[in-house]
């Protein structure tokens, strides 16, 4: 009868075994997902301090570092319409700690800049919405224009006399403002800034008559008295806003002013950790601090699921590719 010899690992054999074993998993994605987060998540702004969505970065901010125990940095990466800070976590790292405080101008610009270096669908996971605001129609409050009504009059008195301001060429407050001007048959004169701020500082010395603005930029404005609003772009009153007449009331109804605000990751961001902050957000935005807090600069904190801003993207890329299309503008 053979004997038949077995050999067993040895302890040190064995223990490179365990600590091989325990590497393995420490590096799986799995063990990555849940070790999140273990060092500082960049929420991205492309636009500049003080704007809707820095301040929805900010505030939610505090929240997330809160509850997730975990540092905070809100990183403005501002200019060529937004597409630079866009481009930058479209790019980054697909790990949970680069993410993107999206406005509705980032799916305008992607329908008239054939240059873009990124998808807006393709490049992105969808994390969550965060709020929907109104864009909204102001003049100086030293103008004598006091209505709707009034301003297209006028327009149409002096044709190519007027002037609107911009934030840009492309952005939402110029698409919107075309849009109004091909509905009401007005020869209204497009002045582009290099950002709100100077385009605001004209209005107020006289030296543009009009421009779209979004409720949270012009409510500071507005309620110190500096400027005066005519109208809300949107189908129905807001609650925020129930005094304010919509263009839509005023013979407008076919101007689309959706503005609205979501989370993204970079694509291929691992779906656990794209669960989690959605579970996490829709918590923060149920707050009533932070509710309380986005009703006061025009914002309604809304939430959902994935899909909801999956859809939502989807169906703006639709809406504003017809507009640019009606329009013909381009990028710069």
């Amino acid at each position: 009868m053979q004997l038949i010899r077995r050999s067993f690992p040895t302890p040190s054999y064995a223990a490179s075994l365990l600590s091989l074993a325990v590497t393995l998993f420490a590096i799986s994605p799995l063990a990555t997902a849940q070790a999140w987060p273990a060092r500082p998540i960049t929420l991205v702004v492309s636009q500049s301090v003080g704007t809707a969505p820095d301040f929805i970065a900010r505030t939610l901010a505090v929240r997330i570092g809160e509850r997730l125990k975990a540092g905070v940095v809100v990183d403005n990466r501002a200019g060529a319409s937004g597409n630079i800070g866009a481009e930058y976590v479209a790019k980054a790292a697909p790990d949970g700690y680069t993410l993107y405080v999206a406005p509705s101008s980032f799916i305008i610009n992607s329908t008239i800049n054939r240059n873009l270096r990124f998808d807006p669908i393709r490049s992105f996971s969808p994390v969550l919405p965060l709020a929907d605001g109104l864009q909204c129609l102001v003049v100086s409050s030293n103008a004598t224009v006091k209505s709707v009504k009034d301003l297209v009059a006028r327009v149409k008195a002096q044709p190519g006399k007027l002037f609107y301001a911009s934030p840009g060429n492309g952005t939402a407050h110029h698409l919107i403002m075309e849009q109004f001007k091909l509905e009401a048959g007005m020869d209204l004169v497009h002045v582009p800034y290099k950002g709100l701020t100077g385009a605001v500082v004209d209005l107020l010395g006289g030296r543009v008559d009009v421009m779209m603005m979004t409720t949270a930029a012009a409510a500071p404005q507005v309620q110190k008295g500096q400027l005066r609003m005519l109208a809300v772009v949107n189908p129905k009153r807001t609650p925020l806003l129930p005094d304010m007449p919509t263009l839509a009331e005023q013979g407008y109804p076919n101007v689309h002013g959706a503005s609205w605000y979501g989370l993204l990751a970079p694509t291929g961001t691992p779906a656990d950790i794209l669960a989690r902050l959605n579970s996490e957000m829709n918590a923060i935005l149920g707050e009533k601090p932070v509710r309380d807090a986005f009703a006061k600069q025009g914002l309604e904190a809304t939430g959902g699921s994935p899909a909801r801003m999956a859809e939502l993207l989807q169906s703006e890329l639709d809406v504003w590719r017809r507009i640019a299309a009606v329009t013909g503008i381009t990028a710069d």
